[in-house]
């Protein structure tokens, strides 16, 4: 009987710790099962966070795509004209690149022009239009920099940066568009300045690389198209002035030992491709030019041009070519 009691008192206290025990082990393996499921959660968002960036970089790379397949439509669609195409290629690079205003500057040795404008507010076109930026261009403004040889800027706040007060360019850019972050890829072709694309936001936040490097691309089309349209250019230009010389050919046949309609036939042709208004077609004698065609010129002022010869006035543009000098 005793031992009986001894073993019942026992059972509690065995119990208890048989309990514990078996509390110790399920809070062990809740433990180890919640660690799981946290492990198997954070991979499962990793893998959706991979997912989901390859999907933009998808997007981003189609979107791309879809820019510069329409940008080449333009160009196809306007060969040699290139407002359109530079509409276009601004409008898809400020877009792609999150871009608030842009502007797509050319160059041509003296002036930046800005053929080309996205977003922009009507106080700055109008600054823009009572002003051109020439030389000489500060070294500390972006003008400067381009002309100077760089091929790339950003500034990440133009109100931040020195010489900001100074230059009238920088405060309209800041008082009349609100610009505060600006990058500036180069247009050249062969080392030579053709102009830029300027990428403007109206906040504090700095373009990143891939935007920075779509720019790039952006402005290397401008190039492209800017290029084939000079040869286009050329192209008709001197099949133009071929048709020409063809024609005045025709006439001189069509008119042996008749000069007349051989002159008069030049003067049109000259005035056509040089896009002249008016003209005259002079010969020069021993003492004086005669006036021997003429076209668009006053009835009053032909009239007297045609009436006899030139007199020359010494300095005036008959002496001087005269005296052999070439007159631009």
């Amino acid at each position: 009987m005793g031992a009986t009691r001894d073993s019942t008192l026992l059972d509690p206290q065995q119990l208890m710790a048989d309990l514990q025990r078996q509390l110790a082990e399920r809070t062990a393996q809740r433990d180890a099962a919640l660690a799981r499921e946290t492990a198997v959660a954070a991979e499962r968002d990793e893998a959706l966070e991979q997912q989901a960036a390859v999907v933009a970089e998808r997007d981003e790379a189609l979107a791309r795509e879809i820019a510069t397949a329409e940008v080449l439509q333009v160009i196809n669609a306007s060969p040699g004209d290139l407002a359109p195409v530079f509409d276009a290629m601004l409008e898809k690079a400020m877009r792609l690149c999150e871009a608030s205003v842009g502007i797509l500057w050319t160059y041509n040795g003296g002036t930046f022009q800005s053929p080309a404008q996205y977003r922009v507010p009507q106080p700055y076109t109008e600054f823009l239009a009572q002003r051109s930026a020439q030389p000489p261009f500060d070294e500390r403004t972006a003008f400067g920099r381009l002309v100077a040889g760089e091929d790339l800027m950003q500034f990440l706040d133009v109100a931040a940066e020195e010489g900001y007060r100074e230059h009238p360019a920088a405060r309209a850019l800041v008082e009349l568009v609100g610009v505060r972050t600006m990058v500036v890829a180069a247009l050249r072709r062969d080392g030579k300045l053709l102009g830029c694309i300027t990428a403007y936001r109206q906040e504090v936040r700095p373009f990143t690389e891939k935007q920075i490097t779509l720019l790039q691309n952006f402005a290397a089309q401008a190039v492209i198209a800017m290029e084939n349209a000079r040869l286009i250019t050329e192209t008709r230009e001197a099949l133009e002035q071929q048709t020409a010389t063809a024609e005045v050919l025709g006439v001189i046949n069509s008119s042996p030992g008749d000069l007349a309609p051989v002159f008069d036939a030049m003067l049109e042709k000259a005035m056509r491709l040089c896009e002249a208004d008016f003209g005259a077609f002079c010969l020069f004698g021993s003492e004086s030019f005669r006036v021997i065609a003429t076209r668009g010129l006053p009835t009053a002022l032909n009239d007297l041009l045609l009436q006899g010869d030139l007199p020359i006035h010494l300095g005036g543009i008959p002496d001087r070519l005269r005296r052999g000098e070439v007159i631009e």
